[in-house]
């Protein structure tokens, strides 16, 4: 790659904003060059506000501009392979936002599509590069808390109020998102427990709607089996009274404690050591995410924590659950 890599944007909702679009802006040999809206109104407004040299609203101009090295998509998941197919013809790298897709054969053939040209495909999976997160995996790789035996989280929160009113969400669209807010947000924490102990190899859930809010699943539970014997389970509930967000890891001689979303202490409690820290999130979420694909592509890193390959097996195990 160039010096400079000059980024397009493919979609420009909430997420770019704060957590993603400042991230390519501002990282070190990363340019944002273009956007893209089909509004024209909003992709103006957005591309003066945050400087952006070009504006579209047609995908495929973006896409095949000359001055766009790589395509960053950020639109709701059921586009995600229209437009990263499109990408791939064109031989660019890519980056999609999370899930990759609302099914596992469509990421599957994103995938595939990338992999058999040899382009780099990089899923926003952002946490498996947050230093709180890998405050917890070098905890595991040092042995502090022994042998790991089973990991159990817990994400419960009442229904919101757009939820209530029945107002169009497409993050609760059975043909958007089949399992609602469960695709977008136990997505991350299967990714984070697999980058933190392994892929699954055996995994089985229920899933059910028992609001009636909307289309999509609002109750999931699951089981599952890491290829290292590893024991798991989850629950996710979209309607209950109270709001909980935890993880905790289980080994032989102690455990750690975390929360995937909310911004507090992580815990270790062992025989040997007893640690809680707070490591504070970078403002733009996806700064370390960003910064190791810049690494990547510009050869000064052998991996990305985050790709289409783990991102795969992420969507594997979501499938496999809603099943």
């Amino acid at each position: 790659m160039s010096k400079i890599i000059n980024w397009g944007i493919i979609g420009c909702g909430n997420v770019t904003e704060v957590k993603s679009g400042p991230a390519y802006k501002n990282t070190k040999g990363f340019n944002l060059k273009a956007v893209m809206r089909r509004d024209q109104i909003k992709v103006m407004d957005y591309a003066q506000r945050h400087s952006v040299e070009k504006y579209y609203t047609n995908a495929d101009t973006l896409i095949n501009d000359p001055d766009i090295d790589a395509v960053y998509i950020a639109t709701p998941p059921d586009t995600h392979k229209y437009y990263a197919m499109k990408v791939a013809k064109a031989g660019k790298p890519c980056c999609i936002e999370k899930p990759i897709t609302p099914t596992y054969q469509e990421a599957l053939n994103i995938n595939d599509a990338f992999s058999n040209k040899n382009i780099p495909l990089f899923v926003a999976y952002y946490r498996r590069s947050l230093p709180r997160f890998n405050k917890v995996k070098q905890w595991i790789d040092n042995n502090y808390i022994g042998d790991i035996r089973h990991i159990s989280y817990n994400l419960i929160r009442p229904a919101n109020k757009v939820d209530l009113s029945k107002i169009y969400n497409w993050r609760t669209d059975s043909k958007i998102a089949p399992g609602g807010y469960f695709d977008d947000l136990a997505s991350h924490a299967i990714d984070l427990f697999t980058f933190l102990l392994g892929n699954i190899k055996t995994v089985s859930g229920i899933s059910t709607n028992q609001q009636g809010l909307y289309s999509a699943k609002d109750a999931i539970t699951s089981n599952w089996l890491h290829e290292n014997n590893i024991t798991g389970s989850g629950t996710w509930n979209f309607g209950s009274y109270s709001y909980t967000d935890n993880a905790i890891i289980y080994g032989n001689k102690g455990t750690i404690s975390f929360s995937v979303f909310q911004d507090r202490n992580i815990e270790l409690l062992s025989e040997t050591k007893k640690e809680s820290c707070f490591i504070e999130n970078p403002k733009h979420i996806q700064m370390h995410h960003v910064e190791n694909m810049r690494d990547y592509l510009m050869g000064n890193a052998k991996s990305h924590p985050s790709t289409g390959q783990t991102a795969l097996h992420t969507s594997w195990v979501m499938s496999e659950i809603l099943n």
